[in-house]
């Protein structure tokens, strides 16, 4: 009976495990067949490098390059300020805080990871912007920079939360033998924690740059939604999740228009793919190379 018990377990498991794997080949096989009409009618090249994307002209253009490229300068701006400000909270929380203060900043991360991105799309739109305007003089608060500060706000909780989880799994052992041969507090911090947690650390920046790369309603309400290349970080953008989630509703079922919506989720999947697998093989070689096993 026992044994009859471990083999149903096993085999529970063992679906549950297979079913995410039938999710993501059905996910993929989606984003495939309903990309391939639109290669029929213009080339890769185009599609990918073309700078014109107007869907309601005739012909219409479905040029993804500004697409793309506001995406990149989106997601990377973001990371100049969730990078700085996420890691070193974790720093903070787990290495310099005192316990009242460890008990009080953690959950309010965890409350801030939370917030649903609509709301920082909200706080972007109605306080963020006009404030850059004001402050800044330019001509439109709802542009390419306000959209890389709003995301960067918005992935820094995670970033910090996943940075913190991974410090605490430095073992204590190593704080101690630092201090015992003479380092002080900072240079344990920088030569001992720091890069016995960087497969963590790096995880939870590169995370954090997949939920920005990502994020949709956010750059819907704050890029500016205009589908050109940016002369500068204060032009109005248009990046690819925002692009899907204004034109989706709109075009027909079965159309070019449909299909290059189809291609443009098809590119950001395999970007944020990439991503992933840039995660993984960092993780990895920060296991290997402190010899935490593979």
């Amino acid at each position: 009976m026992i044994r009859f018990k471990e083999e149903l377990y096993k085999w529970i498991f063992a679906v549950l495990a297979l079913a995410s794997l039938v999710f993501l080949v059905g996910i993929i096989i989606t984003l495939f067949k309903e990309s391939i009409p639109i290669f029929s009618h213009y080339s890769f090249f185009h599609l990918l490098f073309g700078t014109q994307w107007y869907p309601t002209f005739e012909p219409p253009e479905f040029g993804m390059f500004t697409l793309i490229f506001a995406s990149v300068v989106v997601t990377l701006g973001s990371m100049l300020f969730c990078v700085p400000i996420g890691v070193g909270s974790a720093l903070y929380i787990h290495e310099i805080a005192s316990e009242k203060q460890r008990a009080f900043l953690k959950p309010i991360i965890e409350i801030l990871a939370g917030i649903p991105s609509i709301i920082y799309g909200f706080f972007g739109m109605v306080i963020v912007a006009p404030l850059l305007q004001n402050v800044l003089d330019i001509p439109i608060g709802l542009c390419a920079f306000t959209a890389s500060l709003v995301l960067g706000i918005m992935a820094t909780p995670t970033v910090a939360s996943l940075a913190e989880d991974a410090l605490s799994f430095v073992p204590r052992s190593f704080r101690e033998a630092s201090l015992a041969l003479g380092a002080n507090r900072w240079q344990t911090l920088t030569k001992v924690i720091v890069p016995a947690a960087g497969s963590g650390i790096s995880t939870a920046i590169i995370l954090g740059m997949s939920r920005a790369v990502g994020e949709t309603m956010t750059v819907l309400m704050v890029a500016g939604g205009a589908a050109v290349i940016p002369k500068s970080i204060f032009d109005p953008v248009r990046p690819m999740t925002s692009t899907i989630a204004a034109e989706m509703g709109e075009a027909v079922m079965g159309s070019t228009h449909f299909s290059a919506l189809f291609a443009i989720g098809l590119i950001l999947f395999l970007i944020t793919l990439i991503i992933n697998i840039i995660a993984e093989v960092i993780s990895r070689r920060f296991r290997l190379k402190l010899g935490l096993g593979r």
